[in-house]
Order: structure tokens, then C-alpha cells, then sequence
């Protein structure tokens, strides 16, 4: 069974104040409130209902935690690592208030959480790094953080957009370092899912990711 295969819902919060205490690595997913991260975390976690996504965009302003296990030498399971969903953003029609809600709260946990190891955001290859997308990556500029553009709904692209596509997010990632790596990805047709678990699995690791050539 694979790591992410484990994957069970631990907690929600809505307030920094009800983190959980930091104690394993944290990978979070980010993302438009279209771009297909519940579905991504499904598809990852091989269970079609782990995260649910709102039909109404800027709705779910919860973080939730989703726990990582393997067993250990003595054969019990041992809490690792922990998914975290974070609210989508990029809601037009959420009202003001909830906007400011949502800057609070991803925005505090972003800048101060000590375990967060990792950062995947979900983007729709056909429309990648919108200035919701950016005001995250810009943001993330402060911590020395890895970042991983997925860039999914790949399958509605062409091969020459799905080209054109990489070549772009590659080249994002070559002006922020070589702590950023960057795939295509579908949710739909299930495509790109072993490339993301190797990258997470090396995130919580600690280990580095093989260098990504720019073309």
C-alpha cells in the first residue's frame, strides 16, 4: 500500500488558534477555487471522497488536515506526515469580509507553520498563474519553502498546449530557484499521479528531487 493510500481525515480548523500541535511534516495544497485540488488529493490519496469541494466558490473556508501513516519496526502504524487542504481562492463573489477571512487565516498559516515542508499548487493548465496563483507564489517568496506548480486539467490541452504549458511553468520555476519543480497533471484521466507521489515522498524524506530540465 502506498503511503498516500493511508491518508484519513484528522481534524478541521477554522482559526490559527486550532493548529494542531506541529509535530510532522506538513505538505499544504493550494489553489483556485476551479483549478481541481479536492479532486487532486483524491486522486493521490486513491479515495474518491477524502476531500470535498464546494459547489459554491470562497464557501469552505476551513483547513483540513488529512494524516499520513506507515507501520513501524514493531508493526504499528506511525503518524509521518500530514496532507493539508487549504480554502480555495480566487472567489470574485465571496463577500469582502470572507476575502479578509481567508488572507488571515492561509496567510498566517503559510508564513508561520514550522512544519510546513511543502507547497503544491494546483492550477489549471490552461489558464496557469492568474494573480491569485502568483499572489501565493510571491507570497511563499519569503520562506524557504518547495514549491510544486501542478498544472492540471492537462487533458483538455493539445499536445503543443500541453508543451507550451510546461514550458512556461519551467520557466516561473527557473526565476524563483531550484527549490521549485513543476508537472502536468489530470484529475480526470488520472494522469501524472506516481510523478506527484514521488514528489511528495521526497518532501517528506527531506531528500532532494532530481534536477528538471528547462525544455
Amino acid at each position: 500500500m502506498s503511503l498516500f493510500d493511508s491518508a484519513r481525515f484528522r481534524l478541521s480548523v477554522s482559526q490559527l488558534q486550532g493548529l494542531p500541535e506541529a509535530s510532522v511534516p506538513e505538505i499544504a495544497f493550494v489553489g483556485r477555487s476551479n483549478a481541481g485540488k479536492s479532486t487532486t488529493i483524491n486522486v493521490l490519496t486513491r479515495q474518491g471522497r477524502l476531500a470535498f469541494a464546494s459547489k459554491t466558490p470562497g464557501r469552505t473556508q476551513l483547513i483540513n488536515f488529512f494524516s499520513l501513516t506507515q507501520k513501524n519496526a514493531q508493526g504499528h502504524r506511525e503518524h509521518i506526515a500530514d496532507i493539508v487542504d487549504l480554502p480555495g481562492y480566487g472567489f470574485a463573489k465571496a463577500a469582502e469580509q470572507t476575502r479578509k477571512t481567508w488572507s488571515a487565516l492561509i496567510g498566517g498559516y503559510l508564513s508561520s507553520r514550522e512544519t510546513l515542508t511543502g507547497v503544491v499548487v494546483v492550477m489549471d493548465a490552461r489558464r496557469p498563474f492568474m494573480p491569485t496563483d502568483e499572489w501565493v507564489i510571491d507570497f511563499m517568496g519569503t520562506r524557504p519553502v518547495r514549491l510544486h506548480f501542478l498544472l492540471n486539467k492537462a487533458d483538455q490541452l493539445n499536445n503543443q498546449g500541453k508543451i507550451n504549458a510546461l514550458r512556461l511553468a519551467k520557466a516561473r520555476a527557473k526565476q524563483l530557484g531550484p527549490h521549485v519543480s513543476v508537472q502536468l497533471f489530470s484529475g480526470l484521466k488520472k494522469e501524472g499521479v506516481e510523478e506527484l507521489r514521488d514528489v511528495l515522498t521526497h518532501w517528506i524524506r527531506r531528500e532532494e528531487l532530481p534536477s528538471q530540465p528547462i525544455d
